[in-house]
């Protein structure tokens, strides 16, 4: 499938999109910042339902809300990443030698930038690098790099449909229809819960 195919595969999943805090001045300051075009299918799907989690597990933040805001989660989520020490470790699978780069960079251009939040353990990053390549993905998870050559809409569908996609033994496949929950806006507010289409699985 072409990555257009993906997204609207992901989007038959999650049901129709409520575009609730849809801002192209966001994402527009937002890359500003980063130095760098987010992939298009990325932000129609943050955009589409985000702040959002789903199936109790991924948490999509929005670069235009207050509370949940992409733009400071990429922040500190750099800033942690970047006081990490990759000197000697040895890792199975190297994100330099893929991006092109020399050291382990988070939040650049050339490095791996925040994507979404997971609450298994795994860090899910964009990466594109210094090498013209596509953009795809990266899971850390247990000081291990694991990378999939993908568009961030394919990732997301395989992940939704149980295939491993979070290391070798990441499947976190949940059966029947997507359950989906509203991220609360202000200390008063209660997550709302809602199920995407039946998908006959």
């Amino acid at each position: 499938m072409t990555e257009e195919q993906y997204l609207e595969a992901v989007f038959a999943m999650l049901g129709e999109p409520g575009w609730r805090h849809a801002d192209p001045d966001a994402w527009e300051a937002l890359e500003g910042e980063l130095g760098v075009v987010l992939p298009a299918d990325y932000k129609r799907i943050v955009d589409g339902y985000g702040p959002v989690q789903l199936n109790d597990h991924l948490y999509f933040e929005h670069p235009a809300t207050e509370r949940w805001n992409l733009a400071e989660e990429m922040r500190s989520t750099a800033q942690a990443w970047s006081e990490v020490s990759w000197e000697g470790v040895d890792l199975e699978s190297d994100p330099r030698s893929s991006l092109g780069i020399p050291e382990i960079r988070f939040g650049t251009p050339d490095g791996l930038i925040h994507a979404v939040n997971a609450n298994g353990g795994e860090a899910i990053f964009l990466g594109k690098g210094a090498t013209g390549r596509n953009w795809r993905i990266f899971v850390a998870l247990d000081d291990e790099f694991y990378e999939y050559d993908m568009s961030f809409s394919e990732w997301l569908y395989r992940y939704l449909i149980g295939e491993n996609v979070t290391g070798p033994y990441g499947s976190a496949f949940v059966p029947g229809p997507v359950k989906l929950e509203s991220l609360p806006m202000s200390a008063g507010d209660d997550p709302i819960a809602w199920y995407g289409p039946d998908r006959g699985m």
